[in-house]
């Protein structure tokens, strides 16, 4: 069976940075388990979207309704955070994206075909769904699921808020607590 992990955003400004929280810093060890698991498979991919930015972010729309200026390109707030970093390989595939989902996962995943596609990482309620609804769009007929241990939001509200609007979408989310 063809797997693929992509693990959403978890980078250090996320963790511990200008937009860390701690309910991401909980989802290391997890988040480093299921990398290592799927890089074990040997029909399985890991891909890892960057939130991306420029010096410019509080210019851009983003950064103007989010003025917190955050995984800025070249500095250590972009970078993916501890053991899950540790566990990136050279055959990963990495993909940085400005806005909340990434147009070139979503390229990718027109091309590529798995028989199942999970997601984790960060930001539960914007980057994890809009990268879940890309990777359903891109293959309605593929499996997508959610690790609710291995996703998180620093609004808890909204972090349930969006595991439900996944399910109504056909988004199998697993691991509810």
């Amino acid at each position: 069976m063809k797997k693929c992990l992509i693990v959403v955003d978890y980078q250090e400004d996320f963790v511990t940075g200008s937009l860390g929280f701690a309910k991401a810093r909980e989802l290391e060890e997890r988040i480093a388990e299921k990398i290592r698991q799927y890089h074990a498979e040997e029909e399985s991919d890991v891909v890892f979207t960057l939130d991306t930015h420029e010096g410019d972010y509080l210019s851009i729309y983003e950064g103007r309704h989010l003025p917190v200026a955050h995984c800025i390109r070249g500095t250590e707030g972009h970078e993916l955070f501890g053991a899950v970093g540790a566990e990136c390989s050279e055959k990963d595939l990495i993909f940085c994206k400005a806005t909340f989902g990434s147009e070139r996962l979503y390229e990718y995943l027109t091309d590529i075909l798995y028989d199942e596609i999970e997601l984790v990482g960060v930001v539960t309620n914007i980057c994890v769904i809009s990268n879940a609804v890309l990777a359903k769009t891109a293959q309605p007929e593929t499996e997508i699921i959610v690790d609710a241990s291995c996703v998180a939001s620093n609004d808890e509200e909204l972090n349930e808020a969006a595991l439900k609007v996944m399910e109504s979408l056909q988004i199998t989310v697993i691991n509810r607590e």
